[in-house]
């Protein structure tokens, strides 16, 4: 079996892309704070709820990227 090396640059765009994710998870939490007039706990409260959309996310983005990527290496032919 071959191994395999993950660079520091995958890890990167990785995390940064994980970073982003949780970064719409949280604004979309604060968007539905103000639009419901909570108390400004509820950032800190709902947190386990920002993670799995967090994780949902990301499983979205990296489903698009299969897909991306699947499509792209039909429709280019090898030499």
């Amino acid at each position: 079996m071959k191994d395999t090396i993950l660079t520091a640059q995958w890890k990167k765009r990785e995390l940064i892309t994980g970073l982003v994710c949780f970064l719409l998870a949280n604004l979309a939490n604060l968007y539905a704070i103000i639009a419901y007039d909570t108390p400004p706990i509820e950032l800190i409260t709902s947190l386990g709820y920002v993670l799995v959309a967090t994780v949902f996310l990301y499983g979205v983005w990296c489903v698009l990227r299969l897909l991306f990527y699947g499509v792209r290496s039909v429709l280019v032919k090898k030499k």
